[in-house]
């Protein structure tokens, strides 16, 4: 499966790209701790690659492998500990996040300042 190239993706459209229904995407961010999509205001899921990445492998532990949660969430350590490229790829994702918090605070003290501008 290929990933369109965009930044963030909805929940619908990961469930459509993935097979796996919404109610089930948000219960894996409850029990696998690296799914973590980012939140808007609205509290609505934003997904990047890796956690489409993420998702199509918990997908093929659960479904195609026959892992429990359990057995899924060890194997999922296992791989990154073994696979630095995918830890380097974490990194890379928190620096991200990092960055887009500060951008998040420039762009809030912007508007600020255009409201009081107006």
């Amino acid at each position: 499966m290929t990933i369109p190239n965009k930044l963030y993706f909805s929940i619908s459209e990961v469930a459509e790209m993935t097979g796996v229904k919404p109610h089930v995407l948000r219960y894996w961010e409850s029990e696998f701790s690296d799914l973590r999509p980012k939140k808007n205001r609205a509290g609505n899921r934003s997904y990047r690659e890796r956690d489409i990445r993420m998702v199509m492998a918990i997908r093929d532990l659960l479904y195609q492998q026959g892992y429990t949660i359990q057995g899924a969430r060890l194997q999922l350590r296992e791989r990154m500990r073994r696979d630095e490229p995918a830890a380097q790829l974490v990194t890379a994702t928190m620096e991200e996040e990092k960055s887009g918090s500060v951008l998040k605070f420039l762009k809030d003290e912007l508007e600020a300042l255009r409201r009081r501008l107006d």
